[in-house]
């Protein structure tokens, strides 16, 4: 098989098991929310159907790259991904999981902010703010451009920050139960993750119905230490009023409304 084949091969592979991922891990979480807030998604059919579609058209954005890396990772040894359990000492272990969680999460702080200025939210960001309110189905729901601003930060990662096989794994399951429980539409977590000296720097989904009332605050990912630093932290979102129409909708039997394509001009 030749080489260009093979990281193809790759490619396509990693696209699948991202857009597999993608659709078992959002609908387990939106089945929890069926269970829990029966009414929460009443009449979101079409923007959870778009949510989807935006979602698997960003698996193949997210896959290729991860298919290349993964390919040289095997054939050619290029990234510091290690094996070994002890290659490094046991300590750094956690260590490493961390420095990829911060470094993300900067990453995506930064990226999410520049995302919300007027030219590129108009472009591209505004595709996953038509989600008005955001679903369990939303975590991937992004226009090209955001997708591969996402898409680019973990294959760099693995080339600059040594991390065991398993510990990166930690993190792709880190990454991917955030991303789709911060747009559930309700907490999921313990209290204390999201309230008192812990919830103080984490961030779940209270912090980030904040950012899709308000838009220009709550950018943060995982942590809101840049958030706080750079004074975007505007506290915990409040579920009420989402809550609320989603028993309207139900009443009423409609589906949502149009997305507003403005956020980009509110404060940033």
């Amino acid at each position: 098989m030749s080489i260009v084949l093979a990281i193809i091969l790759s490619a396509l592979a990693m696209t699948l098991i991202v857009g597999v991922r993608y659709l078992i891990t959002s609908g387990a979480f939106a089945m929890a929310t069926r269970a829990k807030h029966p009414n929460l998604y009443a009449g979101l059919d079409p923007q959870i159907r778009r949510e989807i579609w935006w979602s698997l058209a960003s698996a193949a954005i997210y896959g290729v790259p991860a298919g290349i890396v993964a390919w040289g990772w095997q054939n050619r040894g290029w990234t510091q991904i290690y094996d070994t359990l002890h290659a490094y000492p046991l300590w750094y272990l956690p260590v490493s999981v961390l420095l990829y969680l911060f470094a993300h999460d900067t990453w995506f702080y930064w990226t999410h902010r520049w995302m919300h200025q007027p030219r590129a939210f108009r472009i591209a960001h505004a595709v996953h703010h038509a989600s008005r309110p955001p679903t369990a189905w939303a975590a991937m729901a992004f226009h090209p451009i955001e997708a591969l601003t996402g898409a680019v930060v973990i294959p760099l990662l693995v080339f600059l920050i040594p991390i065991h096989v398993g510990a990166l794994g930690l993190v792709l399951t880190i990454m991917t139960v955030m991303g789709v429980t911060n747009h559930m539409g309700w907490e999921i977590f313990p209290r204390f993750m999201w309230r008192g000296p812990v919830g103080a720097w984490l961030i779940t989904a209270s912090h980030h119905q904040r950012h899709h009332e308000r838009y220009g605050c709550n950018y943060g990912l995982y942590f809101r230490f840049w958030d706080r630093v750079c004074g975007t932290d505007e506290g915990l979102g409040d579920f009420a009023r989402s809550h609320e129409r989603s028993r309207t909708r139900a009443a009423a039997g409609v589906g949502s409304g149009n997305a507003d394509r403005s956020g980009a001009n509110r404060p940033t």
